[in-house]
């Protein structure tokens, strides 16, 4: 059983400390292997007419506004909200471009709080992700320590090594969390540089 625990607790240290070595030093608090770009470039995933104020209007549209949740939401297939937009812009005649430049201006703005939202996300979980190394860490020298001690507690041993076992899991099942949601700031940025190539062809 100790040599379990030993074994489970230098496993999550030994990936902390990678996740550590890996991080970008302006964003230490980052734990993810794909570079962390803070927010989306305008320029990167729109190449169409200056958005003016269609970046503070579109929230003054409801239907504009109620579309922009429905095609930021990932619950919504990708097919779908492409297909969504062409129908929304087939319909607007002479306000096209003007419901364009609304419509994407929701997106850019939603998206990208959904970005950091997320984001911010992730860096808290990583901010507890190192705690609790710390935490394990420490109590594996306790309990090698209560191992080694004449008499030896077996209760305080049992205790200790139920907890080590129980907190290393944790820190495990945080870390195939943190991994996966790692693909989602991406996922945000490809989302909306597809939608943002459809609605400007809807324009053309």
């Amino acid at each position: 059983m100790m040599v379990r625990i030993v074994t489970m607790a230098a496993l999550a240290l030994a990936l902390t400390g990678t996740a550590a070595r890996a991080a970008d030093p302006r964003y230490p608090d980052w734990p993810c292997t794909q570079a962390k770009v803070p927010d989306i470039s305008l320029a990167a995933v729109w190449a169409g007419p200056a958005l003016d104020d269609a970046e503070t209007k579109w929230k003054d549209d409801a239907k504009i506004s109620a579309l922009v949740s429905k095609l930021a939401a990932r619950k919504t297939p990708l097919d779908d909200a492409e297909k969504s937009v062409k129908e929304f812009l087939a319909g607007s005649a002479a306000d096209k471009t003007a419901n364009a430049k609304l419509l994407f201006a929701g997106l850019f703005d939603t998206l990208n709080a959904q970005r950091s939202q997320v984001m911010g996300g992730l860096e808290r979980v990583s901010r507890k992700q190192r705690e609790a190394a710390d935490k394990i860490r420490d109590e594996t020298i306790q309990l090698q320590t209560l191992q080694g001690a004449t008499p030896r507690d077996d209760t305080k041993v049992e205790a200790l090594s139920n907890q080590l076992i129980w907190e290393t899991r944790i820190f495990e099942d945080r870390r195939k969390v943190v991994r996966f949601v790692c693909e989602v700031p991406t996922a945000i940025d490809q989302r909306l540089f597809a939608l943002g190539r459809v609605i400007q062809q809807e324009m053309e």
